[in-house]
């Protein structure tokens, strides 16, 4: 492309950057080695276009096409990549169609909405267990934030306490019956079956199915059961006494069919535990996470319409609400460090490609916390008993 090109490329970048109030310095070369800086201080990052892809990517000013040539390898980023993606708003993300195809097909509701969620996380979750545990904490394999005693505490200890005040938040004892929502990669069947419990974990997911019974056959976890099911099909001959939920609210955003159905799981007196990263605004994801890392009808938890829900209901009252963003914040970081450091053996073995991917992702997200789009919390709810009580109307 022309000089002239990378000039109206320059005007509009530093337009946007007003316009978005962006005021951090970053550089950025094309592919044929024309550079140029954005705002006067000493730059905090670069964004170096490799390939032609990355110039059409970057002069089109749109996210989408930003993000597919960087996991394409078209558009790399050096420096701090926190500030480079909290930068990110600098590009428009205009784009019905991938909105569309996320929610097509829940107008069918029933089974085919079902069918829709397993196939939206598989995409994500179907991915080899091996690759997950490059990043994730060695303890516990948990795919959800920890709880930091402080900034610098590894990440193992913010898993165990995690895990710890969630068994506790249910006041379990050995032998409770608990069903968990989305077992991942067995963290809580691990923890509360060492604690005694009989844990029940749902997952939609393959390979986490296998994971976690692998895992329960070889620590001897005679009473964990593993049930590939959607929680809306699940059903249960006696009510359980606990419920645990990590980082599945997400993909669970029609709250009072959830809670409805959690009613039916959790005897009277039972409690359910929940975390969950939250935004503002439903279904207001980016459209490269819509595309690339949660497709389908995941979203944040919205925090008011979840507690309305709850307030509204028959079933359930609310019992703790914790905050929890800056926990995320050093969790989603801790995570994407792993990544690069894993960097060489994951291109090795999965490919450049899911480790660019996963790296947009985790980075991202920690912007995401550090600019205060993204938030998380901790909410315990308590199970009341079946009075006559009618459900308020929306």
């Amino acid at each position: 492309m022309s000089t002239a090109t990378w000039d109206r490329f320059e005007r509009r970048l530093r337009q946007a950057c007003a316009k978005r109030s962006i005021r951090t310095t970053f550089t950025v070369q094309m592919s044929d080695g024309f550079t140029f800086q954005v705002g006067d201080d000493e730059p905090r990052f670069s964004i170096t276009s490799q390939a032609a892809a990355g110039d059409k990517a970057l002069t089109s000013m749109d996210l989408f096409q930003v993000g597919d040539a960087f996991i394409g390898g078209a558009v790399a980023v050096d420096g701090d990549v926190v500030a480079a993606l909290a930068s990110r708003k600098v590009f428009s993300d205009f784009h019905p169609l991938v909105w569309l195809r996320r929610f097509a097909p829940l107008a069918l509701g029933g089974r085919a909405q079902r069918r829709a969620d397993d196939a939206a996380i598989a995409a994500h979750y179907d991915e080899d267990a091996d690759f997950f545990t490059t990043f994730l904490d060695t303890a516990y394999r948990c795919y959800t934030h920890g709880v930091f005693t402080s900034d610098t505490e590894p990440l193992e200890a913010a898993m165990a306490n995690k895990m710890r005040y969630a068994y506790e938040a249910l006041e379990l004892s050995p032998g409770a019956r608990v069903v968990e929502v989305g077992g991942g990669w067995g963290a809580f069947l691990q923890y509360g079956s060492e604690q005694g419990a009989r844990v029940t974990s749902l997952t939609l997911s393959r390979a986490s199915e296998t994971f976690m019974n692998d895992l329960a056959k070889e620590r001897g976890f005679r009473d964990a059961t593993v049930v590939r099911q959607h929680l809306f099909a699940y059903e249960s001959s006696k009510p359980y006494d606990a419920l645990v939920n990590m980082g599945v609210t997400e993909h669970l955003p029609d709250y009072r069919s959830t809670l409805r159905k959690y009613a039916e799981l959790v005897r009277p007196g039972g409690l359910v535990y929940l975390d969950a990263v939250a935004m503002r605004r439903k279904h207001h994801l980016s459209s490269f996470m819509s595309r690339h890392i949660y497709p389908g009808r995941s979203t944040p938890m919205v925090l008011h319409e979840y507690l309305a829900c709850v307030a509204r209901s028959p079933h359930f009252r609310v019992r703790t609400v914790i905050e929890d963003t800056r926990n995320y914040m050093l969790t989603c970081r801790a995570w994407a460090l792993g990544l690069d450091g894993a960097r060489e053996q994951i291109t090795e073995r999965w490919g450049a490609e899911i480790y660019l991917r996963f790296r947009a992702f985790l980075w991202g997200s920690t912007a995401g916390f550090v600019t205060g789009q993204l938030q998380a919390y901790r909410v315990v709810l308590e199970r009341l008993g079946t009075g006559d009580v009618a459900e308020l109307p929306a």
